[in-house]
Parts: C-alpha cells; structure tokens; sequence
C-alpha cells in the first residue's frame, strides 16, 4: 500500500453507533480490501459522526475509519460532509448498520470503471416478524418495477456527484431517492446507473423488529415522506428515536 490519496471513499453517516459499528463496519472493510487486491487501487472509509453521544468516533477510528463531524442532525447534508472530506474519484455510500457482501465494492468500482455514473446495491431486509416481512417484500418488489434505491448503498463518481450538486441538505428524509433520481437524469446523457440486482446488502432490521408494522408503514409512506420532507418537526421522533 502506497501514501498516495485513495480512488475510492466509502462514507457512512453515523449517530450514536458504538453498539453498531463493531458488527458492520468490519464487513466494509472486508470489501474494500478485496477491491484493493483485485485492482491495486486505494481506498479510504470515511465515517460522518452525526453529533454522537455516545462512543462513536472513537470506535469508528479504532476500527481503521477516518472521522469527519457534522453537527447538524440532517441526514442529507451529514452524506455531503461526508462527500467534501472524501479524496477519492469514486463515491460509495452506506449506512452504519448494513452489512456488504465481500463482492459489493469490487462490483461498484468495476460499473464506474465502465463508464456508470453511479448505481446501486439494494437491500435484503430480514425482520423477524410475518407483517414486516410483507412490507419489505412491497418496497423491493416496487423497486424492481418502478426504479429507485434506497440510500441504505448508493455510489456514483465524484465528477457526477459534482454535476447533481449532492444529495439535498435541506432534507430530512427521502433524500436518497430524490438523489438517485436527478443520478438517473444525469446518467441519460452522461453514462447508465447501474442497479446491481446480482447482490444484496443486508442492513440491520431494528426498526422493523421494535416498532409495529403500522408504524413503519407510517412512517415510509410516500405521501408522508413528501409533504415533510423539510420538516424537523415531522421527523423528530424518528431522528430522537433510533432504535439500539
């Protein structure tokens, strides 16, 4: 491994993920370094501590992270703090708390190498409840008809990223779709999005495991998404809230 800056940066949002980081955060690394033997490239991880209480930063910086802080608790705008700090030529979102299969980044960097401005992996959820199984099953079927990612893992080029000017730091949610989609606009004449069906990511399923299915329907209901999608107070309890 040489000190010269890295190709790609992996940037994870984080607020108060000690408990989560040790179980997740191993598995990105994992990936990373299978991309960095594949291709003889460099990567770098990049973990936005969200205004954490907890034990986060240090974790995430034990662990082999680099810690940038963002104090203002608004997930779009903690991806793009995250995006500033980053020196890499190729972007690959995730959340703290999923976990990649060894093959996700190798995949990732090989559909920009080929010319995608960015893409997706989409999620694998596995509650252990039958309604939240159904939810889940919804939301990935409807994302297979109709388009879309979530922003569980998101990639694209920093010369991309550059052209959508980021994900938008006004939102409080759904900031991930409205993203992927100006990517997808973007990608009709500047290069594909690649959605890469042939993997999963497997985020945690803590919500769906602690809150009720009709809550979570609430809660991801589009209609509800897009009249509060600048509201801090719509979206308190669910920034307050986090399930540990």
């Amino acid at each position: 491994m040489t000190d010269r800056d890295p190709d790609l940066s992996v940037i994870i949002p984080a607020y108060n993920e000690a408990d989560y980081l040790p179980r997740y955060l191993p598995t990105v690394f994992a990936s990373l370094r299978a991309w960095e033997a594949a291709s003889g490239q460099r990567g770098e991880v990049i973990v936005v501590d969200n205004a954490s209480t907890d034990d986060t930063a240090t974790i995430a910086k034990k662990l082999g992270s680099r810690v940038v802080t963002e104090l203002v608790r608004r997930i779009g705008l903690v991806r793009n703090t995250g995006a500033r700090a980053a020196e890499g030529r190729m972007l690959f979102f995730a959340d703290a708390d999923v976990a990649l299969p060894l093959e996700a980044i190798t995949a990732a960097a090989a559909a920009m190498e080929d010319g995608a401005v960015g893409g997706a992996i989409p999620p694998l959820y596995t509650p252990a409840r039958l309604g939240a199984r159904l939810l889940c099953a919804y939301w990935d079927h409807r994302r297979s008809r109709f388009g879309g990612a979530q922003g569980v893992t998101q990639f694209c080029t920093l010369d991309a990223f550059k052209a959508v000017h980021g994900y938008r730091p006004d939102y409080f949610m759904g900031e991930d779709m409205e993203f992927f989609a100006r990517l997808t606009a973007h990608g009709r004449t500047a290069g594909p999005v690649a959605v890469l069906d042939e993997l999963r990511v497997r985020p945690s399923t803590r919500r769906y495991d602690t809150w009720s299915t009709a809550r979570m329907l609430w809660w991801q209901n589009p209609l509800i998404v897009r009249l509060g999608l600048t509201s801090p107070r719509l979206w308190r309890h669910w920034y307050t809230t986090t399930v540990r």
